[in-house]
């Protein structure tokens, strides 16, 4: 079940296709959700008899993907993503692994997101967890906190994950890359067709201490990741920062030398990440308007 292949009115172009070109590459080379972090969000559902999941900006579906691993009683899964290439690639990789749920998939943004009408003789759905991985600073964070507080269930949880970038990480490897990708692009950060990607206006902490999600506890995972400068190059490829549209003809030569830089850098060996994983785990507080 889902939106027709045309996008609903008023989907911004720009941000339905800033990731659609790398659809594959982002199901390839992105990192999943970790293992306790998938399990932190199943013990939020584990009590009910028929748990549903509302994942917004899903991309791939990486978090459903590890919810179903975590959680095998998930009966329905409501997937929303701008991108009709991330929805199509997202089916084809939780196809294989639903088993008996359900899974819808929704072309829209997270603050036009509406449920998808019931079938026959059912109630509107309600979700019982609503979940947004390393995609919220994408969207106006009040409007999607007030939209979810009035479609989901009454004991529903909101994950608001994430894990910066590597444009964020601080290492010599990290740092390098940065430096060559700035002497391509120009120095700021960019953010795909929309120039330079804006700062944040307000901690996500706080937007949710404003809103009837108040309730909010900070879980931190930390993981070490290795990667190759294969899987790099991989990864640049599905950034906004880093996106082969930004470098033009000069794509080619930028991977080039990024690649001589890596191989560097690695010296046979992996490059290393530490990083962490943090969930804010958000419910609503008695009497939350």
């Amino acid at each position: 079940m889902t939106y027709p292949h045309d996008p609903i009115p008023d989907l911004s172009a720009d941000r339905a296709e800033l990731f659609a070109a790398a659809a594959a590459e982002y199901d390839r080379y992105r990192p999943g959700v970790p293992p306790e972090a998938a399990e932190l969000l199943a013990e939020t559902l584990r009590d009910l008899p028929d748990p549903t999941l509302l994942d917004l900006g899903t991309s791939t579906g990486q978090v459903p993907k590890a919810l179903l691993k975590a959680l095998p009683s998930l009966d329905y899964i409501e997937g929303v993503d701008l991108s009709q290439q991330m929805l199509d690639q997202a089916r084809a990789a939780l196809t294989p692994v639903l088993g008996g749920c359900t899974l819808s998939l929704v072309q829209t943004s997270a603050e036009l997101y509406k449920p998808l009408a019931p079938l026959p003789e059912e109630e509107w759905w309600t979700p019982d967890l609503i979940t947004c991985c390393r995609a919220y600073h994408w969207m106006s964070g009040p409007d999607v906190l007030a939209r979810t507080h009035r479609i989901a269930a009454p004991q529903a949880s909101l994950a608001i994950m994430g894990d910066g970038s590597l444009w964020m990480h601080e290492a010599d490897w990290t740092r390098a890359l940065r430096d060559l990708v700035q002497q391509f692009l120009g120095a700021g950060r960019r953010a795909g067709a929309l120039g330079d990607c804006p700062k944040p206006v307000r901690p996500f902490q706080e937007e949710l201490a404003d809103s009837a999600w108040s309730d909010v506890a900070e879980h931190r995972f930390p993981v070490t990741r290795s990667w190759s400068p294969e899987s790099v190059l991989g990864y640049l490829r599905t950034t906004s920062f880093a996106g082969a549209d930004l470098f033009a003809e000069r794509h080619a030569a930028f991977e080039e030398e990024a690649r001589a830089l890596l191989d560097n850098l690695a010296d046979g060996g992996p490059l290393l990440e530490e990083t962490a994983f943090t969930v804010l785990l958000a419910r609503r507080r008695a009497g939350a308007r």
